[in-house]
């Protein structure tokens, strides 16, 4: 059994702060100091250059991501760090159109974080062969994944609302017709067991900022089935995706399989610190987080709901079909959110008007829920947050 709290003792909380953020950005885990104050002296200080064969500074993408790959339900040797969420996405979604050629059709839905989207229409625009990126609503992905489709680019948990799609059955509806699967695991991993070779799913990226506590602006993932790896063709032949980068040849010639998925430099502070964090979860593993995320999401939704009817719950109550998160809707949100954080309880505001709650069981607890709980019930109840000073707007939301 997971003793929750010696996790949470594994990070730094300030004082008078409930953090309910984790889905937007961890908290910094105590290892993380130690081991960038470590690398920036002993290998940075003292190796200089020598550290790239030393420290081994130069098989980071691979050794932390097979760290990543235990999380995700991925073998070993199939998961590689570097890069933006975005580039990675990018990555994914242009191998896995090359892979079929014979059709023009990009399948996503509307709960999609608009940067994949994003994506997908700069990668439709360059090829320049008349591609289209179609949008559908989140219940209706499973009726539009049909034999002309190309690929299926789906984030499983909605950033917005919470609410989680079926991996295992929507990528086996889509092998049935010949589709091809990128999944996006940023508000998964670290949140919720993902199993990815049993759903067989061909591509899938993630960010490690939020629920792995990376740090901002970490490195992400890129996980290729390993049917695919030796043939996916990557879009961003960089020099570290060589098969042979130090021979300085005039020609690019992929890798062998996940490596010719890097791309350029490894970010080897970013990833010591990420390391440092992922060896919290050598005590747990997914599936007691996950039980453990019900229970305080569950808690949370009954008393913020007995409290507040003002507010209306858009997460869903199955804990099925729930991430590691609860969203209410609220005319005034933003300003609530602002009232909350002045307060002490961390959450953050998606527009047009939903206020989102993260829950991460290495460091939250029960005491923690009732303790935001009481707090928000105040904040509403009272309408503590109709003042100027929260209504007007950050550049971060």
């Amino acid at each position: 059994m997971t003793d929750f709290s010696a996790t949470k003792a594994r990070f730094h909380l300030p004082d008078g702060v409930i953090y309910l953020d984790g889905n937007s950005l961890g908290p910094l885990p105590l290892g993380a100091q130690e081991r960038m104050a470590s690398v920036m002296q002993d290998e940075w200080g003292e190796m200089l250059i020598t550290g790239w064969n030393k420290a081994g500074w130069m098989d980071q993408p691979t050794r932390v991501g097979d760290r990543i790959a235990r999380l995700i339900g991925a073998q070993p040797g199939h998961v590689v760090m570097g890069d933006t969420l975005s580039i990675k996405v990018y990555q994914a979604l242009a191998s896995a159109v090359a892979m079929n050629p014979g059709r023009k059709v990009i399948l996503s839905d509307s709960g999609n974080f608009p940067s994949d989207l994003y994506m997908a229409e700069g990668l439709i625009r360059f090829l320049g062969q008349g591609h289209e990126l179609r949008v559908v609503a989140p219940e209706e992905v499973e009726d539009n994944i049909t034999d002309e489709v190309a690929v299926t680019l789906i984030t499983e948990v909605d950033y917005r609302t919470g609410r989680m799609h079926d991996m295992k059955a929507l990528t086996a509806k889509a092998h049935a017709n010949g589709v091809i699967t990128v999944w996006d695991l940023a508000h998964t991993a670290g949140a919720t067991p993902v199993d990815l070779v049993g759903a067989d799913a061909d591509f899938a990226v993630g960010c490690t900022y939020k629920y792995l506590n990376g740090g901002p602006g970490a490195p992400a993932f890129i996980y290729v089935n390993p049917r695919h790896a030796d043939a996916a063709l990557p879009a961003l032949s960089g020099w570290l995706g060589h098969d042979a980068p130090f021979a300085f040849e005039q020609s690019y010639r992929p890798g062998p399989g996940i490596e010719r998925m890097r791309v350029g430099t490894p970010p080897v502070l970013a990833l010591a610190a990420l390391d440092a964090a992922l060896a919290i979860w050598d005590m747990t593993d997914m599936q007691a987080v996950r039980a453990r995320s019900l229970e305080l999401t569950e808690r949370f939704i009954a008393g913020v709901e007995a409290a507040c009817p003002m507010l209306t719950l858009i997460t869903p109550r199955d804990g099925a079909r729930r991430g590691s998160q609860v969203s209410f809707e609220f005319a005034d949100g933003y300003a609530a959110i602002q009232a909350l954080i002045a307060r002490g309880v961390i959450g953050d505001f998606r527009a047009p008007d939903i206020m989102r709650f993260g829950f991460t069981p290495l460091y939250i607890d029960e005491s923690d829920v009732d303790a935001a709980t009481d707090i928000i019930a105040d904040v509403m109840t009272n309408r503590l947050w109709d003042k100027p000073e929260y209504k007007t707007r950050a550049k971060v939301t």
